[in-house]
């Protein structure tokens, strides 16, 4: 009996394993699949690289969080809201990669990039009045990349290297660090998050 009933839990544990690799294969390659902020590799170095952003349209909130994890929680459930349908016309809009996130004592921002087919004016008006549709400036920034899942430690040990990095290379910084996720947070392997610092550049 107890080798049967040692048998029985193997093969259950074989089927959850099993169905977990699944699940986190899809996630995966939905990430994958998903479509990502345009932007144009400027200069890769051994471990930043320079990027071009051309102007892109926002769902954006302003937050009081002072962190990641205030702001990474009551941000993302306003404005998935937008997208999933609370704005004028009830239309739901895809997701996109990355979310963006400005985090600060003095006051935060979490950002969804629209679909690049949307022009601003296309976009339904949300309903909720803390989310607002903006177009951002042209930009050149340093960036990155680091894995599995983030935290407010991570998040500030990758912005203070990526300056080390920069200010290394002589590059101007000319703004505030911004914080890249791209993933679900049950999606468990192949995480992707990126710190990015505005920075003067002439190509």
């Amino acid at each position: 009996m107890l080798y049967i009933g040692m048998k029985k839990m193997i093969i259950a544990l074989g089927v959850i394993i099993l169905i977990l690799v699944v699940f986190q294969s899809f996630m995966v390659a939905s990430t994958n699949n998903t479509e990502k902020q345009a932007y144009k590799v400027i200069k890769k170095e051994d471990d930043f690289e320079i990027r071009y952003y051309p102007p892109a349209t926002f769902a954006t909130i302003q937050s009081s969080a002072k962190n990641y994890r205030e702001l990474s929680g009551n941000g993302f459930r306003k404005i998935a809201g937008y997208i999933f349908g609370n704005n004028e016309s009830s239309s739901k809009i895809a997701m996109t990669t990355p979310v963006h996130m400005d985090i600060s004592d003095e006051g935060s921002s979490m950002s969804f990039v629209m679909p690049e087919k949307y022009k601003e004016s296309d976009l339904p008006k949300p309903k909720d009045a803390g989310v607002h549709i903006v177009k951002s400036s042209p930009q050149y920034v340093a960036v990155i990349s680091f894995g599995g899942y983030a935290d407010d430690e991570s998040i500030q040990e990758n912005r203070n290297l990526l300056l080390k990095l920069i200010q290394k290379k002589g590059i101007k910084v000319t703004g505030e660090y911004s914080f890249l996720g791209y993933n679900a947070p049950f999606q468990f392997w192949s995480r992707k998050n990126e710190v990015v610092i505005p920075i003067d550049w002439k190509e």
